[in-house]
């Protein structure tokens, strides 16, 4: 019915086309591993289970929270609605502050307490990372 050419190019048509799917597919399944979802306190709360993988916390760094010992820094962030307790062992960014917007990226205890890998804090007196906005603007 179709000669041999017609069927060689089907074949190969087919086949770059599943090199394709499938290609893109891994990329997605290894990007999906790497996401680290930002979650502010109150999601935290109503957080069904704990989870053991990286997760970002972000909201206000609360006024007059901020412990610095030789163990590290600890501070509870908010978002006015509820807080978390944070603790983190490392330098802290320069512009690091009371009452200012701060994420922190590490692994989420319990509920109530979060152990920081990782301190991201804004870098001008303007700047608000876009997560944390929107969550205090949802309050």
């Amino acid at each position: 019915m179709y000669g041999r050419k017609v069927k060689l190019r089907f074949f190969f048509v087919t086949l770059i086309l599943l090199i394709l799917i499938l290609t893109t597919f891994l990329v997605l399944k290894s990007l999906e591993e790497n996401v680290v979802y930002f979650k502010s306190p109150s999601d935290v709360k109503v957080l069904e289970e704990l989870e053991n993988k990286k997760i970002r916390i972000g909201g206000m760094v609360k006024e007059k929270s901020i412990k610095i010992s030789n163990l590290g820094v600890n501070f509870i962030i908010t978002d006015f609605k509820n807080e978390i307790n944070v603790t983190y062992s490392g330098a802290v960014p320069n512009l690091f502050t009371e009452g200012k917007g701060v994420v922190a990226e590490g692994y989420l205890k319990d509920e109530n307490f979060f152990e920081a890998s990782k301190i991201l804090a804004k870098h001008d007196e303007n700047y608000m990372p876009p997560e944390v906005k929107e969550a205090l603007d949802n309050k």
